[in-house]
């Protein structure tokens, strides 16, 4: 058991801007001292690449097709916008051991129900950015005497349609303190020291859930300028053709404007992206040195992770969407537990929900509630359990209806996409995934074989994407009836 858990969030964090996953120019010092503190796990994955399913899936240790709760309420097209009230979430499990339960920054969890409902205290922050007009935000500027929010500078493309492209990024005429990350960060350190101060000695779950650095990268000069473009390599995927891949995949370039920024634009898109990061980065570093003054670090166990990637221009794309490439996917995963393996590097494949059963397994309850997680303290604790070689993800749509199912292996990945052509890539001779070959002969014993993983895997966890496989693919045979009715019985 743990005395009490920090969790950070990032929202659309690629990891290849991380120092300690490797990025030479971006400074991470916060996060990297974090990681040298305990365990980096090197393949750790979204269970989908959207901010609500996603984070509802680290809430209740549930992949998405399990709890439901399918797309962000802002361009839902008809999924559910609230959990179940009979839905698990470890937030009622640890306040049900008298936990304290904090929650500072993006909730972004449903409609109805408000972080408060599930037990957590801090100011309700709706919607997936910055809410730059929230009461408490103005209060916290007034409070300290700080200027008001103004931008310039605008980034955006053109649309299809002729229109203004979608805000990318914009200069902020605000000193850093008056930021939001710094704002949110402020809070979370003033709840903190609320919490290291309570009378009952309550152990207490404390999460910090900044909205950045997702698009819009609206940044102050410091952080704007910080890193010159000339610096920026632009991501080898940017030659993307699309040949042989599901058209969807260029229109949502076309809905991203793409194709109407320059190069340069581009790399200035990536350099202020890389600003945000590590502004968000100095903040956490703020968090965690209240952690140490307070006399907590050694007794608090400390989690980061995001809720999924960001192309910044990889694939002719921003954002993220149904396009399931590993730059959208993969996530950063740290974890420290006080007394556990300094330094680690961890290569299993590591899921959202995965933090969910460590969680648990932190407060000292059971972890088999959160249902399709299992609890990373063996890892970072230096075991080498039995553990997957696979990770499976999915995708139900954003702006209308979409259905994937991905099965990535180390060395693969095999995405269906039932409306149009599914994807093979090998990952060691392609792994910018620029190559489709779900049709290459070479690979058709392969594709078979992940088929037929993939199948079993959704079948065994009872995602009934399932049925669509058993009848279009090669999946190792059938022996149940797909018709799902006694009609062929014998009486």
């Amino acid at each position: 058991m743990t005395d009490n858990i920090l969790f950070l969030m990032t929202d659309q964090h690629s990891i290849s801007t991380l120092g300690c996953y490797g990025n030479p120019v971006v400074a991470t010092p916060a996060l990297d001292r974090l990681a040298a503190g305990g365990t980096r796990f090197t393949h750790a994955f979204t269970p989908t690449a959207i901010c609500t399913p996603a984070r509802a899936s680290l809430l209740t240790g549930a992949a998405p097709f399990r709890h439901k709760l399918l797309a962000n309420y802002e361009r839902n097209v008809g999924y559910l916008e609230d959990l179940s009230e009979e839905q698990f979430t470890f937030a009622e499990a640890l306040r049900e051991q008298d936990w304290r339960l904090g929650l500072i920054g993006k909730w972004h969890g449903g409609v109805r129900r408000s972080a408060a409902d599930y037990g957590f205290e801090g100011p309700e922050l709706p919607g997936w950015h910055n809410p730059i007009d929230h009461p408490d935000y103005l209060a916290y500027l007034a409070e300290h005497e700080l200027p008001p929010y103004r931008i310039s500078d605008r980034v955006r493309g053109v649309l299809p349609n002729g229109g203004a492209g979608n805000l990318m990024a914009a200069r902020l005429h605000q000193p850093v303190e008056a930021t939001f990350e710094h704002y949110l960060a402020t809070r979370t350190i003033e709840m903190l020291e609320r919490f290291a101060a309570d009378e009952g000695g309550r152990r207490f779950f404390l999460a910090t859930h900044f909205f950045g650095p997702h698009l819009p990268y609206i940044l102050p000069d410091e952080y704007f300028d910080r890193y010159d473009p000339a610096d920026v390599e632009l991501p080898p995927s940017v030659h993307e053709t699309f040949d042989g891949k599901p058209p969807v995949q260029r229109n949502y370039s076309a809905h991203w404007a793409f194709d109407t920024l320059d190069e340069e634009t581009s790399r200035k898109l990536i350099a202020v992206y890389w600003g945000y990061v590590s502004l968000v980065d100095h903040e956490i570093g703020r968090i965690l040195d209240a952690l140490d003054r307070l006399g907590l670090a050694g007794r608090t166990s400390v989690m980061m992770t995001a809720d999924h990637g960001e192309f910044t221009g990889a694939h002719r794309l921003h954002d993220k969407g149904p396009a399931m490439y590993d730059e959208i996917y993969r996530i950063p995963a740290l974890l420290r537990i006080p007394g556990a393996p300094r330094q680690q590097a961890r290569d299993e494949f590591v899921t959202l929900m995965d933090f969910t059963a460590t969680i648990l397994d932190l407060a000292g309850l059971p972890t088999g509630d959160a249902a399709d997680g299992t609890s990373l303290r063996p890892l970072a604790e230096g075991e080498t359990p039995q553990w997957p070689d696979s990770v499976l993800a999915e995708f139900h749509g954003h702006h209308f209806p979409y259905p994937q199912r991905m099965l990535r292996t180390g060395t693969h990945k095999l995405v269906v996409n039932p409306e149009s052509v599914n994807e093979l890539y090998d990952l060691r001779a392609d792994p910018h995934e620029l190559v489709n070959r779900i049709d290459d002969p070479q690979l058709a014993g392969l594709r078979r074989e992940l088929m037929t993983e993939l199948h079993r895997q959704l079948r065994d966890r009872g995602d009934n994407f399932y049925h669509w496989m058993t009848s279009m693919f090669e999946v190792g045979g059938t022996d149940y009836d797909v018709t799902l009715s006694s009609f062929e019985s014998n009486p």
